[in-house]
């Protein structure tokens, strides 16, 4: 039987220079590389509500994200949009909730 992992591999989550907590990649990601999912859509009294995994609990905000999130029926999937070098934080521009609040 499998161990549980909350992150991949590649990631982990340390202090970032961006705010309180961040996911990080441990090795070098290539761009268009499927890193895992971030957030899922459930319907909860007929809404739809929005929970984070822990990779979308840490993800921090960027105007210059080195990730991308597309939607895939109830799953928003997290993709490399470039090369994101081994120590970098990964960072996506938030578009479902104001990262000002």
């Amino acid at each position: 039987m499998k161990n549980y992992r909350p992150l991949p591999e590649f990631l982990t989550i340390k202090k970032s220079n961006i705010d309180g907590l961040g996911v990080f990649a441990t090795r070098t990601i290539l761009p268009e590389s499927y890193i895992g999912i971030s957030h899922v859509s459930t319907l909860q009294d007929g809404e739809e509500k929005i929970i984070r995994t822990p990779i979308g609990g840490f993800i921090n905000h960027s105007k210059q994200p080195n990730c991308i999130r597309i939607k895939d029926t109830n799953n928003w999937l997290l993709f490399s949009n470039r090369i994101v070098d081994e120590g970098e934080e990964l960072t996506l521009e938030y578009s479902m909730y104001d990262p000002t609040l």
